[in-house]
């Protein structure tokens, strides 16, 4: 393996799940350089380099709509390009003196053909680092990234028959999806269904419009729920008389995706529909909320019932691990040593002893963590 190669390799253990001998050698120089650690030295030749974790330099933002962007990065050393269509990544971004992580969708096809990803980001008004990214980031940001992950994915080769259902930002997984089929040259039936506003609204609008000259099994219809009408399951069957032929994946509000989730099981069709929350659907918590105790970090913060675990232990400085911030995929569970926690989505409540999921989880009166 030359030089350039064993760069480009996973290094760190939370990279990757094989001890190469190359990470051995990486491990003997941490501990050679201590107190200075390889990526000390490493940082000064190229800041993308480093073996304790994932980084990237933004290199692009462009607009998508008034009110998205397509942010580019080219990825560090480490980074795994052999993620599946329709994943999504964790970035972090240094502003006003802390890190703060979001997860968003993957738009760029996977492979190393050019060494770039892209994700895909619209402000909202809450929305501090959507916001962030879109209207103020520079290209040349050294952001963190957590690896690919998620299950709403696109098998490979994928179905005979596919249809996806997207609204607004809903869109971003399945054009990692269309840009990897159009890519391999798929001979799939594609329907896309998509719903926005208006159509100054719609992302990749132009993209869209051309994709069937480079996906000849393509066909796309874009709802403007001003001037059309809500889009829901009786209006997607009527587009397309022949949905139960067909593997579906939908990603929008939550509402849409509850309403194609009941849809679909009355029809018993439910092991044929893939669907992607982006958003933690939570349940009444009214009364809810208190002092929430970190205890290995020590550090103490009020919250009220609408603030999660996570956000409240990132607001105060407390180190808690996390993934896809959505509650899909168990990284953030920790125990409760005292007190109580709520499912936002749910309503239940957690106690002393058990463990809860803190991406989607708030304080049900006065507790501590066992983080």
């Amino acid at each position: 393996m030359g030089l350039k190669e064993w760069i480009a390799e996973p290094a760190a253990d939370q990279l990757s799940a094989k001890r190469t001998r190359a990470a051995w050698l990486r491990e003997a120089a941490a501990r050679l350089t201590t107190p200075l650690l390889p990526d000390d030295y490493l940082h000064l030749v190229n800041p993308l380099w480093s073996a304790r974790e994932l980084r990237g330099r933004i290199v692009e933002v462009r607009a998508e709509t008034a009110t998205s962007a397509t942010i580019v990065i080219k990825p560090g050393w480490g980074f795994d390009f052999d993620y599946e269509p329709g994943q999504y990544i964790g970035i972090g971004l240094h502003v006003d003196g802390r890190w703060h992580w979001r997860s968003y969708s993957l738009t760029s096809p996977p492979g190393r053909e050019g060494k770039r990803i892209s994700i895909a980001v619209k402000a909202m008004p809450e929305g501090f680092l959507s916001s962030h990214l879109v209207n103020g980031v520079p290209s040349g940001t050294i952001v963190r990234l957590a690896a690919p992950t998620g299950n709403f994915a696109l098998p490979d080769p994928p179905p005979s028959k596919v249809l996806f259902v997207t609204a607004g930002s809903g869109i971003t997984p399945i054009m990692s999806m269309l840009r990897t089929m159009a890519r391999r040259g798929a001979a799939s039936d594609i329907v896309h269904v998509h719903s926005a506003p208006v159509a100054d609204d719609v992302m990749f609008a132009d993209e869209l419009a051309t994709l069937g000259t480079r996906l000849p099994g393509f066909r796309s219809h874009v709802q403007l729920t001003r001037s059309q009408g809500k889009l829901d399951p009786a209006a997607i069957t009527e587009l397309v008389p022949d949905w139960r032929e067909r593997r579906v994946w939908a990603c929008g509000p939550l509402a849409l995706l509850d309403e194609l989730e009941a849809y679909w099981t009355n029809a018993g069709l439910a092991g044929s529909l893939h669907l992607e929350r982006f958003a933690v659907s939570r349940a009444d918590t009214s009364g809810q909320g208190g002092t929430v105790t970190f205890a290995k970090s020590g550090k103490t913060v009020t919250i009220d019932g609408a603030t999660t675990l996570l956000e409240a232990g990132e607001g105060a400085g407390a180190l808690l691990p996390f993934g896809c911030r959505m509650g899909i995929c168990q990284t953030c569970v920790v125990p409760i040593t005292s007190g109580h926690a709520i499912d936002l989505r749910s309503g239940k409540q957690h106690a002393e002893g058990e463990r809860v999921q803190t991406c989607i989880s708030s304080a049900a009166g006065d507790c501590t963590l066992d983080a």
